[in-house]
């Protein structure tokens, strides 16, 4: 950045060059940085070193800036100065409103300090040295607020990039002893290895909208509640439509996994799926592999918004594998096609827990019609939903088709989205 501009003509009070009370820079600049341990409450827990070296110093060359405004000098080199003092706090961790706040307090003193002589007949020099102190406060704030977030977003990237080839190497059975110290992320004992389903949000079905743009919305949402409620223990891949998340087990209990499945699914807007289990970092490749095939099934079968464990599943797990068995129950239903409202009767009654009252309520009809819908279903079927195996065969024939038709629909609906972003 280039030196301040050249202001003239410089001001004075009784005689003097206001700027005068700032000459010795070394002096005040000390005053000052005590003054901030004093007041400035976040400065107190600052490290002598950062204090007695880069505080100090910078202090000072705000000084020399400051006194070459109020003087109409240009002073080069002093805002590059403050700009790589301010980068090095952003990676040491130091808070911006920290940095921010000891600025405004040094602009105060120094406002005490050149207006300390003035008189009723310098109004006019009060005001130049208001507007003055107020133009070379913006200029170090800006230089300050720039430097800082551009570090802190190099910082960011750098972090990011070590999760991603941490969680990469873990999910792939690599040795990540070297890679963690590198890395500078310690690789716990055990984690809970948790695969994350994200259904599309209702507006990327919208075609007046652009799906990518609604779906990057929601992944972005979900990042940044991860981060909120992590707090930097988490280990991620995750993309629009879920992805993996890696939480040290000594961390995170089990119903601290409900809640932050909970907070996901209201920041993405949409009820997230997921399933979880422990490993080691040596289990965790085939623990992520049992978990994605779990909650893919949950996803399809649209099962409830919240964390399942394997032996939750166990029953839809062994129906949805392929086989003999599974095809003929499959087919059980296959007469019920024809004949949508028995199909949807029998969804809700199964959905209800076999609650009369409340599946004649949700269709809309009379008791007396569920009864007779039910009949039917049996009469179809060769199934009599009163006979406890007849009531098995139906709900694992319907478990079994909303996994196929689930499947079925995502695919065709990828192969429609990818026309679309073809044209």
């Amino acid at each position: 950045m280039a030196g301040t501009r050249s202001i003239a003509p410089f001001l004075t009070a009784a005689g003097r060059p206001v700027s005068t009370p700032l000459k010795d820079v070394r002096a005040i600049s000390r005053q000052m940085v005590g003054h901030f341990i004093e007041n400035v409450v976040p400065c107190a827990t600052l490290p002598g070193e950062v204090l007695d070296g880069d505080v100090t110093a910078v202090t000072r060359v705000c000084l020399e800036l400051t006194g070459g405004v109020l003087d109409g000098r240009d002073l080069p080199g002093r805002l590059e100065r403050i700009q790589a003092a301010a980068a090095g706090w952003a990676r040491e961790g130091i808070p911006i409103d920290t940095i921010h706040t000891a600025v405004h307090e040094g602009f105060k003193l120094g406002f005490d300090l050149v207006t300390a002589h003035v008189t009723n007949h310098d109004h006019d020099t009060v005001v130049g040295v208001a507007r003055r102190l107020t133009d070379v406060q913006s200029m170090i704030t800006s230089a300050v607020s720039m430097a800082y977030v551009r570090e802190l977003r190099s910082v960011v990237s750098e972090h990011h990039t070590a999760v991603h080839t941490l969680t990469s190497a873990l999910l792939g059975g690599q040795n990540t002893s070297t890679m963690a110290r590198e890395c500078g992320i310690e690789v716990a004992e055990r984690y809970h290895v948790i695969a994350l389903a994200l259904p599309p949000h209702p507006e990327e079905l919208d075609p007046s909208l652009d799906a990518n743009v609604v779906a990057r919305r929601k992944l972005r949402r979900v990042q940044a509640e991860l981060a909120n409620q992590c707090v930097g223990k988490v280990l991620s891949l995750l993309s629009v439509d879920g992805g993996t998340l890696l939480l040290p087990c000594s961390e995170f209990s089990e119903p601290e996994l409900d809640q932050l499945i909970t907070a996901l699914s209201a920041a993405a807007q949409v009820p997230v799926r997921a399933v979880t289990m422990p490993a080691t970092p040596a289990e965790i490749p085939r623990a992520a592999e049992q978990v994605h095939e779990l909650v893919e099934i949950v996803h399809r079968l649209d099962g409830e918004s919240k964390v399942y464990r394997p032996h939750e599943l166990a029953f839809e797990y062994q129906l949805t594998r392929q086989g003999p068995a599974r095809d003929y129950l499959s087919s059980v239903v296959d007469s019920l096609e024809s004949h949508p409202e028995l199909l949807q009767t029998l969804e809700v009654y199964l959905a209800s827990n076999m609650r009369r009252t409340q599946t004649a309520r949700e269709l809309f009809v009379h008791t007396n019609t569920v009864d007779y819908r039910l009949k039917r279903i049996g009469q179809l079927t060769g199934f009599d939903l009163n006979d406890i195996t007849g009531l098995c065969y139906l709900r694992a024939a319907l478990l079994i088709r909303a996994h196929r038709g689930s499947g079925r629909e995502r695919t065709a609906r990828a192969d429609r989205e990818t026309r679309s972003r073809a044209g």
